[in-house]
């Protein structure tokens, strides 16, 4: 089996080579890394062409920023392995999660599984900052709205820890160019009567002022488009 990972990044050079070096301690299964660098401004291309060439498959360089769903759909489009992976590039999400994540598709239980920030049973430390508790507000009623709409029953339909069977990721058609890739995968997936399985994953989360880059435009973007694609 080959597992695909795909890494859109922008603006993270004080961060890329250490999640690649995590990446690479997981050795359990063959990996495919794919790095889309979404036109960052900063030294993330140097660094990643300069301190990691060792560490990645391949590497796309965006003349500009395109977004976090522009990213990961070229990455699909690149992705050769049996199951696919989207990891961030910001260490909110820890790599040693993968195989609990991967686990329930190499056993037959399903074809998509998302990683739960939510679901007890495992580490989660996020700064006390009011922008922090207006995104764990948003994400609650986002997932509330997304399940009622896609009849399902989650706990984290945003997380950035969706992994797919390949089999089922390539034949949806994605849109969205930003972070509504999430609520639009999510949607398709469920029109597809696919079962989502979630897993508790360790989750160290950021405030704008750390780099975290979701802004409240990208939660009205999400309501349109569950709205949108639950149709």
């Amino acid at each position: 089996m080959l597992l695909s990972i795909i890494i859109p990044v922008y603006n993270e050079q004080n961060t890329i080579k250490v999640i690649l070096k995590k990446i690479e301690k997981i050795n359990f299964i063959k990996k495919e890394i794919i790095i889309i660098n979404d036109g960052s401004n900063d030294n993330t291309y140097q660094t990643i062409k300069e301190e990691c060439s060792n560490l990645y498959n391949e590497c796309i360089n965006l003349d500009r920023n395109y977004g976090k769903g522009y990213a990961c759909r070229l990455g699909l489009k690149k992705a050769n392995g049996d199951i696919i992976l989207i990891q961030d590039a910001d260490l909110e999400y820890d790599p040693n999660d993968y195989k609990k994540l991967i686990e329930p598709i190499l056993r037959g239980l399903s074809k998509v599984v998302y990683g739960s920030r939510v679901l007890h049973g495992a580490t989660r430390k996020r700064p006390f900052s009011f922008d922090v508790i207006i995104r764990m507000f948003a994400n609650y009623f986002l997932t509330y709205l997304s399940n009622l709409l896609n009849k399902q029953k989650l706990t984290d339909a945003h997380t950035c820890y969706k992994v797919f069977s390949s089999s089922v990721i390539k034949k949806i058609h994605l849109e969205q160019n930003g972070f509504a890739f999430c609520p639009e995968v999510t949607a398709k997936i469920s029109k597809l009567n696919e079962k989502i399985i979630e897993v508790p994953i360790n989750y160290y989360g950021r405030t704008i002022r750390e780099g975290k880059k979701i802004r409240f435009r990208d939660g009205i973007e999400a309501i349109k488009c569950i709205i949108k694609y639950s149709r």
